[in-house]
């Protein structure tokens, strides 16, 4: 069944970027580094081939990945919506990546909603309605959606390999996987890792940019979540952080500031599951992570709108920050069993 979507998405792949045209990349709202990545390789790709490319993004991404190369190039709605919207409005070609839902892409949902031209999937999450689009490459049992565009770009020759292009799938598959700690669901990951760092900017400096340039408060928050909101559930192998607005607040919070805070607690050997909820302006954010076989996917999906991987998924709710931890601790004895599974 993958190799007959692989043919099919070629062929129309291949029928879309003949001729130059004006195409729009997007990607999910909150954008992290596998969202960043594999639009800027895309964008880098599809440039070469003559097209007029504009990316779009709804909401501005972590400071630590403003480095990366092109990334000056997004066009972000909460910033210069007209821009988005013209882009949007005039493109011929939509190639939506790492995400296959459009309400996951905030605010650019009615705009890319309107359009009737040709949308193009690229994505690694579940449950992917393929009908929607042109065309479709879609993998799940995969790192990364910059992984799937590496595989992509193989398909065209190495040659295609740029050092930005490797540069940015990189920190695409090297941020979605927490540092190759998680989601590696098959050897060819790191064949696919090999090629890209091979010409890619020094690894250590790539690693160096993502992860070593924290600012004074977001490692007091970093801190503050551990010693102050962290509760651990030992009946349920849980463990909450749970942030309100007052919270993030003190700490003049910036878009990125809690990347990564819901995966130290997985470091204990009693915790299956790690939730970390954090309140904003409109809805309550949950993001979820495990280990081992417990599905965080399935929970997220069932009870708190989202959704995602086996071991890495978020929801959201639209209640009180009191309600969103209540309920959550309401849903984890129908999970009690599977969480204390060893």
């Amino acid at each position: 069944m993958e190799a007959m979507q692989e043919d099919n998405f070629f062929e129309r792949f291949d029928a879309i970027i003949q001729a130059p045209k004006r195409m729009v990349l997007a990607c999910h709202v909150n954008p992290d580094g596998d969202a960043i990545g594999s639009v800027l390789a895309m964008a880098e790709f599809l440039n070469s081939r003559g097209h007029d490319v504009k990316m779009v993004v709804a909401n501005d991404f972590p400071g630590f990945l403003h480095w990366m190369p092109g990334s000056e190039e997004f066009l972000v709605f909460e910033k210069d919506g007209d821009a988005c919207q013209t882009a949007i409005a005039e493109a011929e070609c939509i190639v939506m990546l790492d995400f296959n839902n459009l309400a996951r892409s905030g605010i650019l949902h009615n705009e890319i909603g309107k359009t009737r031209c040709p949308r193009i999937l690229i994505d690694h999450h579940r449950d992917a309605d393929l009908s929607q689009f042109y065309c479709a490459m879609t993998k799940i049992n995969v790192s990364s959606a910059s992984e799937i565009v590496a595989e992509i770009l193989l398909h065209y020759g190495k040659e295609q390999f740029t050092p930005d292009i490797c540069t940015n799938l990189l920190v695409g598959i090297m941020t979605d996987t927490g540092s190759f700690a998680h989601s590696i669901y098959h050897p060819r990951t790191f064949d696919i890792v090999s090629l890209l760092v091979e010409k890619s900017m020094p690894y250590t400096l790539v690693h160096q940019l993502v992860y070593d340039t924290m600012s004074e408060n977001r490692l007091r928050l970093l801190g503050f979540s551990i010693n102050n909101r962290m509760e651990i559930l030992e009946d349920c192998s849980t463990a909450i952080i749970a942030l309100s607005l007052s919270d993030l607040n003190k700490f003049d919070y910036q878009p990125g500031d809690t990347e990564g805070v819901v995966n130290f607690p997985l470091s204990m050997e009693k915790i299956t599951m790690s939730v970390l909820v954090t309140e904003r302006q409109d809805q309550i954010r949950l993001s979820f992570r495990s280990k081992g076989d417990f599905s965080v996917h399935e929970l997220a999906q069932k009870h708190f709108k989202g959704g995602g991987h086996t071991n890495a998924a978020g929801g959201t709710l639209t209640c009180s920050f009191d309600e969103a931890v209540a309920k959550l601790k309401a849903v984890l004895p129908e999970y009690k069993d599977l969480l204390n599974k060893k």
